[in-house]
């Protein structure tokens, strides 16, 4: 068994991801945290302690897609049992939000019990648009005109027809 070390590094970085407990966190964020605070801890550093955390279950690593840095959530010692966790991903701005919700863990049941499909909370990512993306462009939408009039579905009076290509 290997004996573990309690280092001033890891103590301050415990300390730190306490304060943060349920928040998602990226290595550089870590490392911005502690060079704001002026204490020396480096990346390698940061990477290796983590790596430790997830092995003895406090921390929780999620890889959302290729193209993102893996980020972490410290979810303590005295959760084991680390519920159903979802990320929705805004496609304009990047923002990622952290998703504990019963109704999607009631899908992830039915595809289940239905489907005989086992879906991976920690790599399940839905991409759209954030509220403040949204918002956004629903304003630039208005400043624009280019709002299409609720119930115009660009059907053409009188003949059923779309006026796109079908």
């Amino acid at each position: 068994m290997r004996v573990k070390y309690r280092t001033r590094q890891r103590e301050e970085l415990t300390e730190y991801l306490q304060s943060i407990k349920g928040r998602h966190f990226t290595v550089a964020d870590v490392c911005m945290y502690f060079r704001n605070r002026g204490t020396a801890m480096g990346t390698a550093t940061v990477y290796r302690q983590l790596d430790q955390m997830i092995s003895e279950g406090l921390v929780v690593k999620y890889l959302i897609d290729e193209n993102s840095s893996a980020c972490f959530e410290y979810v303590g010692e005295k959760d084991h049992h680390h519920p159903s966790c979802y990320h929705c991903k805004c496609e304009r701005c990047g923002k990622l939000i952290h998703m504990e919700c019963h109704e999607i863990e009631a899908l992830e049941k039915h595809i289940s019990e239905h489907h005989g499909f086992r879906i991976d909370p920690k790599r399940t990512v839905f991409y759209g648009l954030c509220a403040d993306c949204r918002k956004a462009m629903e304003e630039e939408e208005e400043e624009s005109g280019a709002e299409v009039p609720c119930g115009d579905t660009g059907a053409q009076a009188g003949t059923g027809e779309t006026g796109g290509n079908e």
